[in-house]
């Protein structure tokens, strides 16, 4: 059975009918429609891969049909059939997509033939625009580097997806790109044309986590109405991405080590058993062996899953790589927001050379899409790079002179600023602020509250966000001396706590 879907647009009954009834014999599920309203309606539902269209219908012409139709799906393949004799219209079906065109009357399995020729071409580009959109996501040039540490990962890809290794295991750090490791390997493997599928093993709660990997039979459990496949028979044939194994419950460790060795599972509520050909990569950035050593993770499932394994270096052990990724990062990020970002400049290359990022590539990336945010120019510079790297950990701290306070009208104040060129905090300056006016009031947050147009309460919230402790004691005498009745004062004031008052 070809089981191929194809939609005859036809109003002469009699030959929609012939054709409908030649092809469901050759394998095919057909359906017919008599109108171009019928045809476009049908089009939308049961989504053909082959379209038989006559030119003239009785509410619409054929090569228009054409036209809407494969502005939704510009790989859909149409024959076209009619009884009109005019050259220039098969000069125009063929230059709308059509892949063959038919004159009335037809021999029927020359239309058969056609039919099986242009699914066959389908599925060819099919698997070409697939390949070519899975190139576009993994492409090898995403995992960019020539480090050494970097050529030994390239090298291990290229062993685990030409071996067609059962299991794979992918340590390294946050950040660094396992599962993109893990998409290469099963992007170079002879399994690429399968699914792939990722689990994150810390995200889905322990009681469901069997459903999810083996499904369930229906009855299997109250909300079971129906049978459910799991994601170990949805992916047969492909690979399962199994990240943060090491957050696997020990139950399903168990589990898991079975159906590797066995190559078979049951569904829950199930009795029979399931076949099932996959590789398992599996991904961590915890101490695997530590764990076993600790007794929270099997250990032969650790053996079973360190057949290969491939260690991702963290970031700041290949410092090289980092222009480079840093050019990618730009190039791809102007075709993802429309910017128009060429370089970057020499100190703000300087300072991610020099930061020993702790977040890995991923932090990189945030690093570089943020200021590609704030850039207005065709130039990065450090100003608009991470607080993290060396030179804006010195421009958090403006020195004192950059602004001062002086005062205007009605005895207010304002502050008038001179922005140093690199920038400023503002959290700094509203940390001097409140400094300058605690100064101001001898400590007294009542009185420095007032001047700052705010409440006290808001200043005590400012105060522990920004951590300005030099006041704490003079803050609990101000408090007794200014907001607390006389006759708790003398009941308090020989306590200890104020003696200094």
């Amino acid at each position: 059975m070809n089981n191929h879907r194809i939609l005859v647009a036809d109003d002469e009954h009699l030959i929609s009918s012939m054709l409908c009834f030649r092809l469901e014999k050759a394998g095919y599920v057909v359906e017919t429609a008599a109108s171009g309203g019928e045809a476009l309606q049908k089009f939308h539902d049961f989504k053909p891969e082959l379209v038989i269209l006559d030119l003239y219908l009785p509410d619409a012409f054929g090569l228009d049909l054409l036209a809407t139709m494969r502005e939704d799906d510009v790989n859909l393949p149409f024959i076209v059939i009619t009884a009109s004799s005019f050259a220039d219209l098969a000069v125009k079906a063929f230059k709308l997509g059509a892949v063959n065109f038919f004159g009335k009357p037809f021999n029927m399995e020359k239309v058969v033939q056609g039919v099986a020729q242009s699914l066959k071409e389908k599925q060819k580009k099919d698997v070409e625009s697939i390949s070519m959109e899975r190139r576009k996501k993994t492409a090898p040039d995403q995992m960019i580097g020539n480090s050494p540490k970097m050529v030994d990962v390239f090298r291990l890809v290229n062993v685990c997806a030409s071996t067609d290794a059962k299991t794979v295991l992918i340590t390294g750090e946050s950040g660094t790109g396992k599962e993109l490791v893990a998409r290469a390997v099963h992007q170079y493997s002879a399994r690429a044309g399968a699914t792939f599928v990722e689990v994150n093993c810390a995200a889905i709660p322990e009681n469901l986590i069997e459903n999810e990997l083996f499904g369930h039979e229906r009855g299997a459990y109250t909300d079971a109405s129906k049978m459910q496949k799991g994601i170990f028979e949805l992916a047969n044939g492909g690979t399962i991405f199994l990240d943060e194994i090491g957050d696997m419950p020990t139950t399903m460790q168990t589990k898991l080590l079975k159906v590797m060795e066995t190559k078979r599972f049951r569904r829950l509520g199930g009795e029979g058993e399931v076949e099932t050909d996959v590789r398992i990569i599996a991904a961590t950035n915890q101490d695997l062996p530590q764990m076993v050593a600790d007794g929270r993770f099997r250990g032969d499932l650790y053996y079973r899953l360190n057949m290969l394994n491939i260690c991702i270096p963290p970031l700041r052990e290949r410092i090289e790589d980092i222009p480079a990724l840093v050019q990618y990062f730009i190039q791809s990020l102007n075709a993802e927001y429309s910017k128009r970002v060429e370089l970057v400049a020499s100190e703000a290359l300087e300072d991610l050379l020099s930061y020993s990022w702790p977040g890995n590539v991923r932090e990189l990336r945030n690093v570089i899409e943020r200021a590609m945010m704030l850039e207005k120019g065709k130039e990065l510079t450090h100003f608009h790079l991470c607080k993290e790297t060396p030179r804006n950990q010195q421009s958090l701290e403006p020195p004192p002179s950059t602004y001062t306070v002086f005062p205007v009208d009605n005895g207010r104040c304002f502050a008038g600023f001179q922005l140093p060129p690199e920038g400023i905090s503002f959290e700094e300056v509203e940390k001097q602020l409140i400094t300058l006016a605690l100064e101001s009031a001898n400590g007294n947050q009542s009185k420095a509250a007032k001047s700052l147009k705010m409440s006290r309460d808001t200043l005590r919230y400012r105060l522990k966000k920004f951590g300005i402790s030099e006041y704490a004691d003079q803050t609990s005498c101000n408090v007794l001396k200014d907001d607390v009745p006389s006759d708790l004062k003398r009941e308090r004031y020989n306590d200890s706590k104020w003696a200094n008052c």
